[in-house]
């Protein structure tokens, strides 16, 4: 199986991501690590990717996940899929669900003002949140507030898609 974290910049898809994957004793992959060069310079300058520009990005982390499930593991991995056809890719076919992460605009403004050292800058959320299409109650994808801190939102996730997490050793 696999979990897509999604959700737009500032939501903490990495935080709780890497929790979920952790816990469950699962491979962890962050998209961002998928991102061409070309596209991290475009964000670094503040310019919004396109469709066109997310299309390489979007088929890396399907390869990745294809991977995964071809060798028969389990994963976690994140990505904004901010639009219906971006997630519908996603999870055509595969073994996968995806868990998307909702905060208020101004969380994420204040979450992202406090990030340092990545490559999305903030003023770059107003076209994120103008490309983003919220999920519909008939696609494969949970909507979770992520407001009650990481520990709680992994617990719901964990509760909510009956996953069972890896004896530790």
């Amino acid at each position: 199986m696999i979990v897509i974290v999604a959700g737009v910049a500032g939501s903490g898809k990495t935080t709780i991501g890497t929790q979920l994957a952790k816990r469950l004793g699962w491979r962890f992959a962050d998209a961002d690590g998928f991102h061409s060069v070309a596209n991290v310079a475009k964000m670094r300058a503040g310019i919004p990717l396109t469709d066109e520009d997310r299309a390489p990005w979007l088929r890396a982390i399907t390869s990745w996940m294809d991977d995964i499930e071809a060798r028969g593991e389990s994963g976690v991995i994140t990505c904004s899929a901010l639009r219906r056809r971006y997630r519908d890719d996603l999870l055509s076919g595969r073994p996968a669900t995806m868990v998307f992460l909702e905060v208020s605009k101004e969380d994420l403004v204040q979450r992202l003002s406090h990030r340092y050292g990545h490559f999305f800058p903030e003023k770059l959320l107003d076209s994120q949140l103008a490309a983003f299409e919220p999920p519909d109650p008939d696609e494969r994808v949970l909507t979770l507030p992520e407001d009650g801190g990481p520990a709680q939102t992994v617990d719901e996730i964990v509760t909510r898609l009956g996953l069972d997490p890896q004896p530790t050793a």
